[in-house]
């Protein structure tokens, strides 16, 4: 009986009386493969089989009494084959997953959550600063009617009253009901007069009686850094022209704060009626709407950063699990074909599941019970 190995070639000359029935295996001399020798099944006699062909040269057949007779009863120590080295070509599947399913949805949700964020900050902002625009109009618009109603009362007061002196207006009652009236919460009409001669300007009837008959130019001391804008806008009626414009005023408590003052002549007269009020007074509401609209958007910017990183975090975990199993099982199944690729036949495939990986498994396992019948069917030819 001639046995040849499988790894290298080399053929033994094996005298069948001598193998067990369980068989035997011995070493193959020329590379340490481990031949395995089944017993052969007796079959009834027939015709003589045609003598084989002589073997080529480099194919050394051993003599009948040449070859170490198989010992089945001492194992021998096998040794293993190393497997091939595997070079990773470009990048792995685990780094296509991290990019596919975890860097590119980071980057798509960040930037739909940015420019949701701005297009719901550029809405908060256009509608409270159209909104503030038209409440600073309506406001202003207020207090410039305002001026011109008591300018016409006041002119018609004074031609009804000429032998009333201007020094009195403050004084007589009827004459400061007139000229002196609420504007908004806290702002007030005053009436005061074209310098003279001397280019003095004087007012005449006003809610603070000590600047009354005063130069007006001497406030400049108390306001401080605030008198330009003020004297700017109280001077500017000239040519029965109106003046109107802001500037700052310091309260009682400190505080400094913007005034709008209109300045309209009393037609027929000398004198100025005066229209002046705080103008957040007016636009408190809105100022009171952009402070909820910053709120809602603040709270709206963590509702969504919020969402995003658990999203992104759920994201990572689940990719994170499913590629480990998803690789391991892959690397699994490239062990077992390294194995079977260097005579391991016997490897053993663990993997179990349903899914395609599962099919690949199953295909590995009947390639594996292909390869084995068919070195048991060359073994049993030769």
């Amino acid at each position: 009986m001639i046995v040849i190995c499988e790894e290298c070639g080399k053929k033994y000359r094996i005298d069948t009386a001598k193998i067990p029935e369980k068989g035997a295996k011995f070493k193959c001399k020329s590379c340490s493969h481990v031949i395995t020798v089944s017993k052969p099944v007796e079959t009834v006699p027939g015709p003589p089989p045609p003598a084989p062909d002589p073997m080529p040269a480099r194919d050394s057949e051993e003599s009948p009494g040449a070859p170490e007779p198989a010992k089945p009863d001492k194992p021998t120590k096998t040794k293993k084959s190393k497997k091939p080295k595997r070079e990773t070509k470009g990048i792995g599947l685990r780094t296509k997953m991290t990019l596919l399913f975890v860097f590119i949805p980071i980057v798509l949700i960040a930037a739909a959550g940015a420019l949701y964020l701005w297009q719901l900050n550029t809405l908060a902002s256009d509608i409270t600063n159209v909104s503030s625009k038209v409440v600073t109009q309506m406001a202003e618009d207020i207090i410039q009617e305002n001026a011109r109603a008591v300018a016409k009362q006041c002119a018609l007061f004074i031609a009804n009253h000429s032998k009333l002196k201007k020094e009195n207006y403050n004084n007589d009652q009827e004459s400061r009901k007139t000229a002196v009236q609420k504007v908004g919460k806290s702002g007030y009409t005053a009436l005061y007069e074209l310098p003279d001669g001397d280019g003095v300007w004087r007012t005449w009837a006003h809610a603070n009686p000590k600047i009354i008959g005063i130069d007006m130019s001497k406030l400049k001391k108390p306001l401080g850094k605030n008198f330009p804008g003020f004297w700017k806008v109280f001077t500017g009626v000239k040519n029965g022209k109106e003046s109107r414009g802001y500037y700052s005023w310091k309260d009682a408590d400190g505080r400094v704060r913007d005034k709008f003052m209109v300045c309209t002549p009393v037609e027929g007269t000398r004198y100025i009626i005066a229209s002046t009020t705080y103008l957040d007074e007016f636009t408190q509401p809105v100022t009171h709407m952009e402070m909820r609209a910053e709120k809602f958007l603040t709270n709206t910017r963590n509702i969504v950063f919020g969402i995003m990183g658990g999203t992104l975090i759920l994201i990572i975990l689940i990719v994170s699990i499913y590629g480990t199993q998803l690789t391991g099982r892959i690397k699994s199944l490239t062990d077992v074909a390294d194995r079977i690729s260097v005579g391991e036949l016997d490897a053993e495939i663990k993997i179990k599941s349903k899914d395609e990986l599962g099919d690949l498994a199953e295909a590995i396992s009947r390639m594996q019970d292909s390869i084995r019948l068919s070195i048991e069917r060359l073994r049993r030819r030769r």
